[in-house]
């Protein structure tokens, strides 16, 4: 778009009302050569963001669009719903608990651009999370360095900015129910930065990510961008197999040598509940599988926008105007029917 800006920042809101105003509002009084805009995607939130969200949508200053999406999706799900809004030449995502310095911004946004990146990822010196949270995030990273093309040591941040390259790309090629942002990216570039930044510590309520939140992440990230989990299954099978093969050769050979019975019954009794279990596993994680396969292709909604609201040009007033988008259209959400030939 000849009008673009040169920077777009997505901000997932979700119990954010007590924060994202003084965001905004810092976000606004930076100064970024080509202008900037702020897309607000509000999550469901059970709090008044959306009121919130509006009124800083009506303030003059850089503008500011706000999705209100139908119900809560995930963080996630929302960022990609912001991202197949923006249109800037960069586009940084962060978090609504000022937990991120909107002071940064500046700086990772020149950073990727002088830097020619197609994306940057920004790490901490010390992060200001709870201890099991800083663990969790650990724990997710060496699974991500194993699983998907992620540089050795990166560390995987949701406050990240990307190219329009990226952006685009990534809005384009995923339209199931389970997205993860930064499998996505590595899929389409290698030609990533880091850079560190200060963290600060939360200055109102508390993390939306609980346990179980946390969980379906690292298992969207786990199942969506691999199949070495199946290959471990396959190599569960092989190593038990062959164990089972081995023990049946050393029994035969004690009942032949002794003749009698061979003796054990509680640890035939722990082989079997091991295997058993091991079994179990392996047929969850293939249905895990299967299911999400299922629910994309029965469509099961990424995210879907109610209502867009962004400020009216001065000649018309002021004010807030509102979108509605068309059902089944991209604007609407994902995934969404294409157009035919004649409806063009």
């Amino acid at each position: 778009m000849a009008d673009a800006p040169a920077l777009s920042i997505v901000v997932p809101v979700y119990n954010g009302a007590a924060t994202v105003g003084e965001l905004v509002g810092a976000l606004r009084a930076l100064d970024i050569p080509g202008g900037l805009e702020i897309v607000l995607v509000v999550d469901g939130s059970p709090d008044n963001s959306l009121d919130v969200c509006k009124q800083l949508a009506a303030e003059p200053g850089p503008p500011v669009i706000v999705l209100s999406l139908s119900r809560n999706y995930g963080e996630h799900n929302a960022v990609m719903a912001g991202l197949a809004r923006a249109c800037g030449d960069f586009t940084i995502t962060m978090d609504d608990d000022l937990q991120n310095p909107p002071g940064e911004v500046k700086r990772v946004f020149e950073y990727a651009r002088d830097g020619r990146y197609d994306a940057v990822y920004t790490y901490y010196d010390e992060k200001k999370h709870a201890v099991w949270r800083n663990l969790g995030s650990r724990f997710t990273n060496w699974c991500a360095d194993r699983l998907i093309d992620k540089p050795s040591g990166l560390y995987l941040s949701s406050f990240r900015c990307l190219s329009a390259f990226v952006r685009d790309h990534i809005v384009a090629s995923y339209e199931g129910p389970y997205p993860y942002v930064d499998g996505l990216v590595f899929q389409i570039t290698q030609n990533v930065g880091r850079l560190q930044v200060e963290h600060l510590a939360r200055v109102e309520g508390r993390s939306n990510y609980t346990l179980p939140r946390l969980f379906r992440l690292w298992l969207s990230m786990f199942s969506n961008f691999s199949v070495i989990p199946l290959r471990f299954a396959t190599l569960f099978g092989i190593a038990f197999g062959t164990l089972g093969a081995l023990t049946a050769v050393i029994v035969f050979a004690e009942a032949i040598s002794d003749r009698k019975p061979p003796q054990g019954w509680a640890s035939l009794m722990v082989a079997v509940l091991v295997l058993a279990g091991v079994q179990l596993v392996v047929v969850g994680l293939i249905g895990e599988y299967l299911g999400r396969m299922f629910l994309a292709v029965n469509r099961k909604p990424q995210y879907l926008v109610r209502e867009v609201f962004r400020r009216k040009p001065a000649e018309a007033g002021g004010g807030l105007e509102v979108e509605r988008p068309p059902v089944d259209t991209k604007a609407a959400g994902q995934p969404h029917r294409q157009a035919s030939q004649s409806e063009l």
